[in-house]
């Protein structure tokens, strides 16, 4: 059954005013569901989707909860599609690669809170662990193509061949090693094998005077800092 016109008519003045807020603040004064809500709009034409932005919410958590959220998961709540889903696939990988390409235009990472807040961002929220090196130049700029994803494991392990990291770095010419990995299922504490990777890393990239400037792991509620443990 179509929606009579009396209803089309105030979604489209719904849509018609949460565009025009958007287009004077921003999301300023957004509630979350609202985000949502703006979002689904370009996926789903004329319905009324407040109540499935709240649903997807309540759901998920929080925004970050939504757009983290896998595709598939996003499918099971009733109302959402491919398309709707594949919205918020696009808004989280376009936010990665816009702060990915500030970074490797030169811009420098200032301080160890601009990247843990940086990769809070890339790798908070994956439901498998991975495992990712920065390679860097003698002031901390990123070096072209600097991002390199060397694992992919499941949901709590992954296994990373330390030559691999060291050979990746001359060939760069790099002259620091920033290592991450998550923690998707609990605390941001190192396991031994988190720390024996480290010690073997620093151990083989200091006769090639390579520094190791950190490694980070990223949990569901904190970061955890080698260095700022004085474990590097």
């Amino acid at each position: 059954m179509s929606p009579s016109p009396e209803a089309s008519s105030s979604v489209a003045g719904h849509r018609t005013r949460l565009r025009k807020r958007f287009s004077q603040t921003g999301f300023a004064g957004f509630a979350p569901h609202e985000v949502v809500e703006l979002l689904l709009t370009l996926a789903i034409p004329r319905r009324d989707v407040k109540p499935l932005a709240k649903q997807l919410i309540q759901r998920f958590g929080s925004l970050r909860g939504v757009l983290d959220a896998d595709p598939r998961d996003l499918q099971e709540v009733e109302g959402m599609g491919e398309a709707s889903a594949m919205v918020f696939r696009i808004v989280r990988q376009s936010a990665d690669l816009y702060l990915e390409q500030g970074l490797e235009r030169g811009e420098l990472f200032q301080s160890l809170q601009e990247i843990e807040t940086f990769y809070r961002h890339r790798l908070g929220g994956l439901p498998i662990e991975v495992f990712e090196v920065a390679y860097l130049d003698h002031a901390n700029r990123l070096l072209p193509q600097a991002f390199d994803r060397v694992e992919e494991g499941d949901f709590d392990s992954v296994y990373i061949y330390p030559r691999r990291i060291i050979e990746t770095a001359l060939r760069k010419k790099a002259s620091g090693i920033l290592l991450v990995h998550n923690h998707p299922t609990g605390r941001a504490q190192p396991s031994a094998a988190d720390r024996q990777l480290t010690q073997q890393l620093n151990a083989a990239a200091k006769p090639l005077e390579l520094r190791i400037v950190d490694h980070l792991i990223i949990g569901s509620d904190d970061t955890y800092s080698f260095r700022r443990a004085g474990l590097l």
